[in-house]
């Protein structure tokens, strides 16, 4: 069986977007999926655009955020944040949320900070 039509898989999916729907005005949600997993890829619809991606394989939750510039012809993405190896959904939901809600941002001022000044 194709491990996107599999019944956990769908179930784990949808439970994920029912959680994170509260922000679909602030972010376009697309789904993915792949030989070894599904991606979840929300990008913000706001002046200073992030792109945030949920990659899920059949053992652990990745996380990474990105910030997108826009050049004349293509976007190019710098990262911001990742987190790998979240085992646990409930977990993934709680990271994703404070990244929603600027960990990421704040993270990668900070190491600016750090780099400029130490």
């Amino acid at each position: 069986m194709d491990y996107k039509y599999d019944l956990k898989t769908q179930q784990e999916i949808n439970s994920i977007i029912s959680h994170i729907k509260v922000w679909k005005n602030l972010f376009s949600i697309n789904l993915e999926y792949f030989v070894d997993g599904w991606a979840l890829y929300l990008r913000e619809k706001t002046l200073y655009p992030r792109l945030i991606v949920v990659f899920k394989n059949e053992d652990y939750f990745s996380i990474k955020s990105f910030e997108i510039h826009f050049m004349v012809y293509k976007e190019t993405y710098k990262e911001l944040y990742k987190i790998e190896k979240i085992y646990d959904a409930e977990e993934m939901i709680k990271e994703l949320k404070a990244i929603i809600y600027g960990k990421d941002v704040i993270n990668s001022t900070y190491q600016k900070y750090l780099n400029f000044f130490g």
